[in-house]
């Protein structure tokens, strides 16, 4: 019986295993998912690296917590699910709900570990405020991305070839987070922890002494070291709030001298942390990666780190955070504190400031625009002079429908929460997406639901066409969980879930699929299907979300960009929402043509690699305010035509 096969009894964590020398070696994002299993203690998976070719875990014995159960496996034998995602990755125990992606993994490893043990504050306190550190996809969000992908990668660039990098400063990644490193943080609630700061160095002032030093000596973690500024209040804070004993406490009211200074006259609290006071995964994702930076430069060079005063503060900080260092010493990592220079880098030119050079990269909009005249009026009569006017293709069937009152009610919308009015609506926005999905698809076919929700594309999808695989693809674990529970309470065999920003899904597909995808998402899910050769039908939405991105800028299409510039194509994204059934009719007409504007300069964009592309109106109009429809098929698929007697409602057994 091969892997595939066997039931899981357990969540299976898989990470990946690369080569260097002929030699097995652990990626960053491995070392990173094992170091905060190590923290968290967390004996709740059964962790499988992944090989190229056959090896065996005990050569990489040195690296591996001994309190982590590790089998090793080889590519070709791992799940199919799992083999259509980069890893790391986590499949659960019924082998359907496969987890990928740095952030995506670790955060789960972190909601696993406080399931069976929820009295740990420490680990609980990763999460961050709100819960939300890492949650916001690298997509979208820059630090998600510097820190899940930026400095992990150029960590790695340069563990390639540090002996060429001697005389070279830090990649900019690097040097971002010293930059990130040396603001003022602001934090939930500051105030009082200001005011406290403000009480302590006036205290010093008078005694003649520096300021008071952080946690006491203890068995486990070391002395701060002399070589290190002294935090004082912000680093026993932070450490307080991971519920450390021997910390001391805040004093809970100052004198009336400091309560009447004003908020803007006390002093600014320093960074002790990467997303500022407190330690969060943020911290456990950098610290591998600094770690073997560090250590590179140490092995080399050491003239960079006069560059990066405030990481190896942080660095230092770090290991006073109990549970790092017997978590760094189970994973094979000899942290130690660092010297920090005294000297700092002379002011930068605009053009050296590592936040700009980084935007750059990014292609982001770094030009200067001319100035433009507001409203849509001018920007839609600049496009109709040079001969472009939204054009909507007629719907091949208006009429179809799906046979709802004979589908099994866990499939009708009807069975959430949605009100009577609304579940009709999303009835008919259901009838347009499945009705093209069904006319493009075939026997053997892998159809994809991006930004899936809760699931009411991908499970009618499911039951509507047996004989293919379904796979829904979502971000948010709740609404992906509730859908599995969905797809389970059906019956269904032949769908799959994948919580993953949509980077990390890299398996092959024919048709994707997308409802209502919110700004630059439908972006997104285009790119990814023009890349996989795919079929599409996207359902825009929240165009006034649109911006430039990392892998796109707007407008998209050749003729677009001649044009227009950036901003006037933005007040066309800003008035296409203005689409409200409350709005007065003139207006949603005009929100109606930017809709389409916005579209068509997509559609044209995508006719560039070759494919057949139609703009839509989802029948009938009134289904949804966002009722624009993209249809496109890869250049091997010629011509759009849709026999309508293909789209008779499907038989059901």
């Amino acid at each position: 019986m091969t892997h595939t096969e066997v039931k899981q009894q357990h969540p299976s964590l898989y990470l990946q295993v690369c080569s260097q020398n002929e030699e097995p070696r652990l990626p960053l994002h491995t070392s990173i998912a094992l170091f905060l299993l190590s923290y968290c203690e967390c004996k709740s998976f059964k962790v499988f690296l992944v090989f190229t070719k056959p090896a065996s875990p005990e050569s990489l014995r040195s690296q591996l917590p001994q309190s982590v159960d590790v089998s090793g496996i080889e590519l070709e034998d791992l799940p199919h699910l799992v083999r259509g995602c980069r890893l790391p990755a986590v499949l659960d125990e019924t082998g359907s709900l496969c987890r990928a992606g740095l952030a995506v993994v670790l955060r789960h490893i972190i909601n696993t570990t406080l399931e069976a043990d929820p009295s740990r504050n420490d680990v609980l306190a990763l999460l961050g405020f709100k819960k939300t550190c890492l949650k916001a996809c690298a997509e979208v969000s820059k630090w998600t991305r510097l820190c899940e992908i930026g400095i992990p990668s150029a960590v790695e660039e340069h563990l390639k070839n540090p002996t060429n990098q001697y005389q070279q400063p830090p990649p900019i990644s690097i040097l971002t987070l010293e930059q990130r490193l040396a603001e003022p943080v602001k934090v939930h609630n500051d105030d009082k922890i200001r005011r406290q700061k403000l009480q302590e160095q006036k205290r010093s002032e008078k005694n003649g002494s520096p300021g008071s030093q952080g946690n006491p000596d203890s068995e486990s973690e070391p002395a701060q070291s002399p070589h290190v500024k002294c935090d004082g209040l912000e680093l026993r804070a932070a450490l307080a709030k991971l519920s450390v004993d021997s910390v001391p406490t805040l004093t809970t009211r100052e004198n009336s001298e400091i309560r009447k200074v004003k908020t803007t006259d006390l002093p600014q609290l320093e960074h002790v942390f990467a997303e500022g006071l407190y330690f969060t995964l943020t911290d456990v994702v950098l610290l591998p990666c600094i770690y073997q930076y560090l250590c590179s430069l140490r092995a080399h060079t050491a003239s960079p780190l006069h560059q990066l005063p405030h990481l190896l503060r942080w660095y230092s900080r770090v290991q006073e955070v109990p549970g790092v260092l017997r978590a760094a010493k189970a994973c094979g990592m000899s942290l130690s504190i660092p010297q920090v220079p005294t000297s700092t880098l002379p002011g930068q030119s605009a053009e050296d400031n590592p936040t700009s050079l980084l935007e750059q990269e990014e292609g982001q909009e770094m030009t200067t625009q001319l100035p433009f005249v507001g409203g849509p009026r001018p920007t839609m009569t600049k496009l109709k002079e040079n001969g472009i006017e939204a054009v909507f293709a007629p719907h091949p069937c208006p009429a179809w429908t799906l046979p709802w009152d004979s589908l099994p009610g866990a499939i009708n919308p009807t069975e959430g929460k949605m009100s009577n009015i609304r579940a009709v609506r999303k009835r008919q926005q259901l009838n347009n997406l499945v009705a093209m999905v069904t006319q493009l698809a075939r026997p053997g076919y892998t159809v994809v639901d991006f930004c899936s929700g809760t699931g009411h594309v991908g499970i009618v999808l499911a039951h509507t066409l047996p004989d293919c695989k379904v796979l829904l693809i979502e971000n948010k674990e709740e609404s992906l969980v509730r859908a599995q529970s969905r797809g389970a309470e059906l019956g269904l065999k032949n769908i799959g879930f994948i919580q993953a920003n949509l980077d990390y899904f890299t398996g092959p597909f024919h048709i994707g699929v997308a409802l209502h995808a919110c700004g630059i998402a439908t972006d997104m899910v285009m790119e990814h299907c023009i890349q996989a050769g795919a079929s599409f039908v996207i359902s825009p939405c929240c165009y006034g979300f649109i911006q430039n991105a990392i892998k796109f800028t707007f407008p998209k299409s050749k003729k677009f960009q001649e044009t227009l510039t950036y901003k006037e194509h933005m007040i066309l994204c800003r008035f296409a929402d203005q689409t409200a059934v409350q709005l007065p009719p003139e207006r949603r007409l005009i929100g109606k043509q930017c809709m389409g504007l916005v579209d068509l300069d997509r559609s044209w964009a995508a006719e560039t690699h070759g494919y057949s592309m139609r703009v839509m109106t989802m029948e009938p109009e009134s289904c949804s305010p966002k009722n624009n429809m993209l249809v496109g098929r890869p250049p091997q698929k010629s011509g759009l035509e849709v026999d309508a007697s293909q789209l008779e409602a499907p038989v059901h057994n």
